[in-house]
Parts: structure tokens; sequence; C-alpha cells
């Protein structure tokens, strides 16, 4: 009987054309997951949430709101927006759904989207496994019960996160989205002229704008930066409509891309 010999230099190379071919159909057949831990975790990069959309050079932004304390305005931003015809994105916490649990309904009830912000707004990379499961699991149960809405987007506290938050929301289901442009709307040391300047100069297109839903000049910054997008031809969309179909990977920038653009 021939006897056949083969060297740990072939089996390496058999071993690696392997996994090249796992990546490849994994990529090709829409396990967007498993090609994108698998290749951050081989290169030993940082798994990123998203902060912006590769759109081209449509002219497409989103805006979004954290909620998580105070609910006096967030009535007129609603106004705003949909005097418009528009709709934005609201990350809320158990903390503020607990505190305004009608407003929480309205806020879906007229259209706009709901994310999640975890339920008692810990810094998550802090948390155990557990903990972090309960953070999510409680968020979702909660804002369900409230909305209807079974939401699909995440939004870290604080926007604090590593790799092992980003895996644990994407195992759980959920996109990890954070912001491109800071209005820092919460700082009461800032003038409604600097937030709106803030926001404008960091606007291109497939961003994705941070305010606060109850921020004191975050009502009349809106109203100045829905009519500055107006002119300059942007539309303005939820977080789930801009962000890509089908999948996705997200650069070392925090961009989401088609993988195809990265071959």
């Amino acid at each position: 009987m021939p006897v056949f010999y083969i060297s740990f230099k072939t089996l390496r190379y058999w071993a690696g054309g392997a996994i090249c071919l796992v990546i490849l159909a994994a990529g090709l057949f829409g396990d967007f997951y498993f090609v994108h831990r698998f290749t951050e975790a081989a290169a030993g990069q940082k798994l990123k949430p998203v902060y912006s959309v590769d759109v081209g050079a449509d002219k497409r932004c989103a805006l979004s709101f954290d909620a998580a304390w105070g609910a006096t305005r967030t009535g007129r931003l609603m106004d705003t927006l949909e005097s418009r015809g528009l709709y934005g994105t609201f990350f809320l916490t158990n903390i503020w759904m607990d505190a305004y649990p009608e407003m929480t309904a309205e806020i879906a009830r007229r259209g706009h989207e709901i994310g999640l912000h975890s339920s008692s707004h810990p810094d998550m990379t802090q948390l155990s496994a557990a903990d972090m499961l309960k953070e999510i699991d409680d968020n979702r149960s909660l804002a369900v019960s409230l909305t209807g809405q079974t939401p699909g987007l995440f939004r870290p506290p604080f926007g604090a996160y590593n790799s092992r938050v980003v895996q644990t929301l994407m195992d759980q289901g959920l996109v990890p989205v954070q912001w491109s442009v800071d209005s820092l709307d919460w700082k009461e040391s800032l003038s409604a002229d600097e937030i709106y300047g803030r926001v404008v100069k960091g606007i291109r297109p497939g961003a994705i704008v941070l305010f606060h839903n109850d921020g004191q000049f975050t009502p009349e910054v809106l109203e100045r930066l829905l009519t500055y997008l107006e002119q300059e031809g942007y539309s303005v969309e939820k977080v789930g409509e801009l962000l890509l179909d089908g999948p996705w990977t997200v650069d070392s920038q925090g961009v989401q891309r088609s993988p195809r653009e990265n071959l």
C-alpha cells in the first residue's frame, strides 16, 4: 500500500486556502456578521459602530436625538420635523421612558424611529457580559411595550464602546450606531449660534447628527438646520433609512460601506 507524506508547510497552505474560501462564501451568501467578526479579529482591529454611511455623492443625512433627561422640548422638535414632512430617530433609555411613558408612545405614534440607549445609561465597557445583556434586554422590552416598535439600533451611552460591546450588540441583532456630527447641544456654555455652526460645519453626505431631546437651544438650532439642509439639497432621513441594505462592513473611520467597495 502506498504511503503519502504531507509536509506541515503543505498543510498550512491548504488551511490558508480553506479559510479564504470560507470568508469568500460567507461574503457572497450573506453572513456578513461572520465575515465582519472574522476579518476584524484576524487583523487585530477594534470593532466599530456605524458613525456615518457611504452614500456616495447623494446628499442624504440622518438626525438623531438621545433621551436621558427632560421632555419639555421634545414635542416642539417633533412639530418642527413634521411641519416639513420629516422624521428623526430617538434613542431612548429606560430612565427616560419610565419618567415619560406617554411621550415615549407619542414619539412612535407620530412616526419617528425608536432606537435603544440602554436601561440605566451606564458605561457599557465597564459591565460584565451578564449585566450588558440585561441592559439591552430591559431596554428593548420596555421600548417594545410602550411603542410597539422593535428597535434594531443601539447607541452606547456616552459613546463608550469596545470590541466586546460592539460584538455583543451585533449578536443581539442590533446595529451599533454612533454619530459623525456632535452638536454638543447639552453644553449650557454653548450658544445657539455656536451649536448651529458646529453642526453645519460637519454635514456631509451620509452624516449622522447627534442632538438631545431636551437641549436648551436644540429646537432653535433644528429649525435653522432644516432650512440650511433644504437649501443645500439634502434629504433628511431616519437613521435606519440611511443605513445600507444587505451585507455591509465598517471601515477604520466608522463609515458603513458595501463589502464590494473594499475589494
